[in-house]
């Protein structure tokens, strides 16, 4: 067979993407009668609605407010009080007003545009500082405490503090949010959405319809990219396409162009951070007090979630005896923040690298071996939350990072280089990285698969995942095709649709490989066991004689060595009236959180990695080149090789943009001026690193029952990227005496750079 797990196979659509044949939600042909809709957005960050006029010009079929939602006017994935129109205040700069349905996308926009808006404006809180002093927040703070952290501070002979901030990010999918809803009679509607959450999105159609689920049902075959932003929000616009078309009874599509997606939709969230970090002589921490003050924008969104996983990852790979961490969600009147790549683990990692390379200063000592000397140990400690840390990988990727780059020649010339060059400097960091694997509430930690296995031998899979371009439809094909072991292209993955597999969790949290490879397993298993049974009862042999490998099913009794293909079993099995459709569910064991007591169980298993990265700084205009990155992933065993090579690649470049060049700026009114690729820079190809060495760790297969022994990796390799960051702050530091610490606020745009040079530079 070819194409079973652990192979190195291609994206199920990868010819279709290099030749432009996939096709995306605008690409699908419309129906005779399709209207379009563009939204009516405040230009205001805060104040009361007055007046909002839209001009019912040629083509224009409905307007659309408040008043026209027939369900609930709430869009909220948590908690309540979202609403999709604004029908009273106003609380950001973007937020949809109204919506205009015309027959033609220019005759809507144009109407959009022209609205009549009218409001009284009132301060806004723009920052995090002012929404701390206001004690303006979204939630209540979350505190993750573990011993005496005061006492053990008090007691310690060292002690430090600091501060500093890290920016938001845009997740600047190259499919911009999208939504087509086609009404059917009795009220049911279809709606093709460009979600990673069909079930959220069924779910606030039927809010905002006020119907039961069961008429709506959400189809997606591809994202064009999502990194969290097609989670929370992806649903609220397809709720507002699906009222259209409910309204209108015609097919209503609502695509979002590149700046109204920016001005109307959340980001990474924002952090500020204040820490005290007691230590002993050697740098040894001893406790840790930690405030982490995040920007959650006007509402709820997802920002419980992205906090607590903050939280929970603010030890990184440290074991640290005292603890406390407090969470603060500030309310401003911004766009509400959401998941992004990482779901508040890169904002929580940072903290103890920066206290760590501090330390390291203050003693006089190697920032690394400081590192090293604080790593949890592969005795099985626990987290601050009570979590054991088994399975600690950590020293073995230190070593191989280290060795791989050849970091310890490379210091030295490095050095010697700072010391001759008067325009030029260069840094050079490691990184170590423990990442939770599962979602933070434990009931989104299930799946639901659909197998059918046709007469002629071919097989549809379903499953409740999106693919999203990040390979997950062809990694659960490869589970299919070795659980029957048949080639991969028997294997026909099918759109994701709520009518087929329902209660789906979003495709996040890097569990997509974990929770709908295990539910496909089990979906394809039992079809398995069926015709075992049968072929067992057919050929008169004992169900432990019937063998399927490379495409056939040998019956391997005594005496007999009798050889049938798959198909032809497939086929002997409807005749013989075995089902050969089943569904598979699967739920990730083991784990348990409580979320006021801030202790648990939280991950089912950590993934670990590792990164050594060498930067340039150029001294007098402040910008910077990553000129090397080495990096060691650990995958367990992987599904494909292939796919994860990939996303490990794009996952450093994307948090690379996160903490250098990708910076979000809002004017004094509260507006979004950094609004599309000319006002907001991702990386582009000539940044990421030019030498770029990536591996995932060898013989490390998953210790938990994981599917086939394989780990997640859409998330953690972002966090690798923390080691820019802290590259940078080397050549900063190389600027001056060696004697000042660098505070580097990210993202590290070449005016950041300079301000830090300026702190330590010797003159």
């Amino acid at each position: 067979m070819k194409g079973g797990v652990h192979t190195a196979q291609r994206h199920d659509s990868a010819l279709k993407h290099v030749t432009g044949q996939a096709v995306y939600i605008d690409d699908m042909p419309e129906p005779a009668g399709t209207l379009h809709a563009a939204l009516v957005l405040s230009p205001v960050a805060h104040g009361r609605l007055k007046k909002l006029d839209v001009p019912r010009g040629s083509g224009i079929v409905a307007v659309l407010g408040p008043d026209d939602i027939p369900g609930k006017n709430d869009v909220a994935a948590v908690g309540s009080d979202e609403p999709l129109f604004a029908f009273d205040r106003v609380s950001f700069a973007g937020q949809p007003l109204a919506m205009v349905v015309a027959t033609t996308l220019d005759a809507a926009r144009h109407a959009a545009e022209r609205a009549t808006i009218e409001i009284d404006e009132e301060p806004a809180i723009l920052d995090i500082e002012t929404a701390l002093a206001a004690k303006a927040y979204v939630q209540a703070p979350q505190t993750l405490l573990r011993g005496d952290p005061d006492a053990a501070m008090t007691a310690a002979p060292h002690k430090l503090s600091a501060e500093f901030t890290v920016g938001g990010q845009e997740h600047f999918y190259l499919e911009s949010q999208i939504a087509f809803a086609l009404p059917g009679e009795d009220g049911d509607i279809v709606v093709h959405s460009s979600t990673q959450h069909p079930t959220e999105v069924q779910h606030i159609c039927a809010r905002l319809l006020g119907c039961d689920f069961n008429r709506v049902t959400t189809i997606v075959r591809r994202l064009g990219g999502g990194f969290g932003g097609k989670e929370s929000n992806a649903s609220w616009v397809a709720g507002a396409a699906a009222l259209a078309a409910n309204h209108t009874g015609r097919p209503v599509k609502l695509r979002l162009p590149r700046e109204i997606d920016m001005i109307a939709t959340g980001k990474r969230h924002p952090f500020l951070y204040r820490y005290t970090v007691g230590f002993d002589g050697e740098g040894r921490v001893l406790a840790l007090d930690a405030m982490l003050a995040a920007d959650a924008g006007w509402s709820l969104d997802l920002t419980p979630g992205v906090v607590a996983r903050a939280l929970t990852h603010t030890d990184n790979a440290y074991w640290i005896p005292h603890f406390r961490a407090v969470g603060y969600s500030c309310k401003t009147h911004k766009q509400s923040n959401t998941a992004f790549r990482g779901f508040g683990g890169p904002q929580g990692v940072v903290i103890m690298e920066d206290a760590l390379d501090r330390i390291a200063l203050q003693l006089g000592r190697d920032p690394n071996e400081v590192r090293a000397l604080n790593f949890y140990s592969e005795a099985g400690d626990e987290t601050p939350y009570g979590q054991k840390v088994d399975e600690n990988h950590l020293p073995r990727l230190w070593a191989e990072v280290k060795r791989d780059s050849d970091y310890a020649s490379r210091r030295a010339e490095i050095d010697a280089f700072n010391k001759t060059s008067p325009v030029l400097k260069r840094g050079l960091a490691l990184f170590p990285l423990k990442f939770g694997i599962s979602f933070n509430i434990p009931h989104m930690n299930q799946a639901g698969a659909l197998v059918h296995v046709y007469s002629d031998g071919s097989i549809r899979l379903n499953h409740g995942g999106t693919e999203m371009g990040q390979g997950l439809f062809i990694k659960v094909a490869q589970v299919v095709a070795e659980v029957f072991k048949v080639d991969i292209d028997r294997i026909r993955p099918s759109a994701t649709s709520t009518a087929e597999v329902p209660n789906t969790s979003p495709t996040a949290a890097s569990t997509g490989s974990d929770l709908n490879g295990w539910a496909a397993f089990a979906a394809a298993d039992t079809i398995r066991q069926r015709m075992i049974a049968y072929a067992a009862e057919h050929f008169g042999a004992a169900q432990g004689d019937i063998v399927f490998d490379d495409n056939t099913v040998r019956i391997a009794k005594p005496g007999s060595n009798q050889v049938v293909s798959f198909d032809e079993l497939a086929k002997l099995c409807y005749l013989g009236r075995v089902p050969l459709s089943s569904t598979g569910y699967y739920k990730t064991p083991k784990i348990h959180w409580d979320g006021a007591k801030m202790k648990g169980r939280p991950f089912f298993y950590f993934a670990f990695g590792a990164a050594a990265v060498e930067v340039a700084i150029d001294m007098l205009t402040g910008e910077s080149r990553v000129l090397r990155a080495d990096l060691v992933q650990d995958c367990g065993a992987s599904l494909n090789p292939a796919i994860d090579l990939g996303q490990i690649e794009g996952a450093f470049v994307q948090g690379q943009g996160w903490l250098t060049c990708e910076e979000l700026w809002w004017d004094k009114r509260g507006r979004l001026k950094t609004a599309g690729p000319s006002t907001y820079k991702i990386p582009g190809s000539r940044d990421a690193p030019a030498v770029f060495n990536v591996k995932m760790l060898d013989n490390a297969p998953a210790k938990e029952a994981t599917i086939f022994r394989s780990k997640a990796v859409g998330e953690p390799p972002l966090m690798l990227a923390t080691a820019v960051w802290t590259a940078l702050k080397d050549a900063i530091a190389a600027t001056g005496d060696g004697r000042t610490p660098v505070r580097l606020d990210a993202p590290a745009t070449p005016e950041r750079i300079l301000a830090a040079i300026e702190t330590v530079r010797v003159r």
